[in-house]
């Protein structure tokens, strides 16, 4: 249908009364049977007069369910697209939707949802501008507060949850739907207020549907984060997080180490120039509470993981996130982290970060993260916070891959750095066939192959390779120089990952029955049984010529 004629129907004669109250009592019994229909608060909605009903918006039935809420005809906006079809679009348009062009200033919408308050009616608007399934709630636009200043109507703040895990693919299931109302919140007539008007009424409305959405037991956003570990990185994912707006408790491991950070107001040792945001209290991480956290960080290396699991696991309450950001295995059964840490806390999500981010250059000029969670609520609430600091984050479900790929880049560097005194091409077949073998490993546990080949996997790579301080390439350099790998942590003043990953990997793989002769020979350059120029000359030297053409492993 045509898009004028839309909003002049909805403006001139609204809802046809016979098909409204028909659909309507046709869906009402069926909510109220079929998904336990829960309503809470509706005496807060005027029976008569203009009303603006704000609500967050997870589902397409989201429009008709709050429409039980009042005993009154409810105009809502709608996609355009959803009246492409001339008969949907009749039927949405009689019964009170009209169309809004999202990611666009809609002076129509706008218009007609003045005309129905103007005359006495209530709008239903979903400040959100789509529908936002997973997670916490989204982020308002300002038309909302654009709408309250213009027509001086009362804003009714309205929450549901439920709706999102109603629907799969084609089929509509049972499942629990709640809705609770707010007060109503009402604000002065103002013609033509501006964008920053606008968007500070709307951030006094949104508040008022996260009130409800948290009662209704949704997920809050993320206000307060703990971060275990002020290494370089540990340091650097607390600025992001306070750079969010979050409030942040960064835990040292010794109290001289919080007081000197304390009182320089940066951590000079790990991330020398980068001053610490007012939001972030440094303190030993002994004395960290964590029952007062929604996200809890450990930024500690794979090594120290068990300890510091042992020591703040317990306090981690239920209703916070854990991100795990070591990135190696967890000694000596060679679990993954996030696997580990989920082993042994009560939080309702796990993941774990990775991505091309050394810590300084992040903080300065940006980086590309991925978060690896298998709760896709968590995968978006962190990647959220991420974005809101300023970073390029995505999410995967792909955990194993992603952890895996972490192990792959740093043990990769490792090798390169180790066969670099034999020349680049010597380098670049260690670095390729360690990593190709670790992606046969990740492959074998279930990983998807984009994995590797993303952000996590080959982006990491090159960002280790090619940064300046790259712990896991100088510890290759000193391997090659017959420094034994007890010492390497304790000459760089940091540790080295890859050195206690690789022969945990290798245990890893032999188990699995994946085939890894680069990464079993540098496991034994580590542990002292091979010398770093045998391994260095089996990188090249030639096969015996296979009965069959033999297929080059995946990369």
């Amino acid at each position: 249908m045509e898009h004028e004629s839309l909003h002049a129907r909805a403006r001139a004669k609204g809802v046809n009364p016979l098909m409204y109250w028909l659909v309507r009592g046709v869906l009402q019994p069926f909510f109220h049977l079929y998904f336990r229909l829960s309503r809470i608060g509706r005496e807060h909605i005027p029976a008569t007069g203009p009303v603006i009903l704000a609500s967050n918006h997870r589902s397409f039935v989201d429009p008709f369910i709050i429409a039980t809420l009042a005993r009154r005809p409810l105009y809502y906006v709608a996609k355009e697209e959803l009246f492409h079809s001339r008969f949907i679009g009749w039927v949405l348009n009689n019964l009170g939707a009209f169309p809004v062009r999202r990611g666009k200033g809609d002076s129509d919408m706008i218009e007609t949802a003045r005309e129905i308050l103007a005359r006495g009616d209530a709008v239903l608007i979903f400040p959100e501008g789509t529908r936002i399934r997973p997670g916490a709630l989204g982020r308002p636009r300002r038309g909302v507060g654009r709408l309250a200043l213009e027509t001086g109507a009362p804003v009714v703040p309205v929450a549901i949850i439920g709706t999102e895990a109603i629907r799969k693919g084609w089929r509509i299931r049972p499942h629990k739907v709640r809705v609770r109302v707010g007060r109503a919140l009402t604000f002065p007539q103002v013609q033509a207020p501006s964008r920053t008007l606008a968007a500070a009424v709307t951030d006094r409305i949104w508040p008022c549907v996260m009130l409800q959405w948290e009662w209704l037991g949704g997920l809050p956003p993320l206000r307060r984060a703990a971060v275990v570990g002020a290494g370089s990185w540990g340091t650097a994912v607390a600025v992001m997080l306070a750079r969010a707006g979050l409030e942040v408790d960064l835990g040292c491991r010794t109290a001289d180490q919080a007081n000197h950070v304390t009182s320089s107001g940066c951590n000079e040792e790990y991330l020398p120039g980068v001053e610490l945001p007012e939001s972030v209290t440094v303190m030993r991480a002994s004395e960290l509470e964590l029952s007062r956290h929604d996200l809890v960080a450990f930024a500690v290396p794979s090594a120290a993981l068990p300890s510091a699991v042992a020591a703040h696991g317990g306090a981690i309450p239920r209703r916070a996130g854990v991100l795990v950001m070591s990135k190696g295995l967890v000694p000596p059964l060679g679990s993954l982290p996030s696997a580990f840490v989920a082993e042994r806390v009560n939080a309702w999500a796990v993941g774990a970060l990775a991505g091309p981010a050394h810590a300084a250059a992040a903080l300065s000029g940006g980086a590309s993260l991925v978060v690896g969670a298998t709760d896709a609520a968590f995968g978006r609430q962190v990647t959220t916070a991420l974005t809101a600091a300023g970073f390029d984050a995505g999410w995967t479900p792909d955990v194993v891959g992603v952890e895996l790929a972490g192990c792959a880049k740093n043990a990769a560097a490792l090798a390169a750095a180790a066969a670099s005194h034999a020349g680049p091409n010597a380098a670049g077949a260690a670095a390729g066939k360690v990593f190709a073998e670790i992606d046969a490993l990740a492959r074998h546990e279930g990983s998807a192959p984009e994995t590797f080949a993303g952000l996590a996997g080959a982006g990491d790579l090159v960002a280790t390779v090619m940064a300046e301080g790259s712990r896991n390439r100088r510890a290759g350099e000193m391997l090659a120089e017959g420094v034994p790998a007890e010492d390497i942590d304790s000459v760089l003043g940091q540790t080295a990952e890859a050195v206690a990953c690789v022969p945990l990997l290798a245990e890893r793989v032999q188990a699995a029955g994946v085939d890894a002769p680069a990464l079993r020979g540098l496991a034994g350059v580590i542990e002292g049984e091979v010398e770093p120029a045998e391994w260095t000359e089996s990188l090249t030297a030639p096969r015996p010529a296979p009965k069959r053409p033999r297929k080059v492993r995946a990369a």
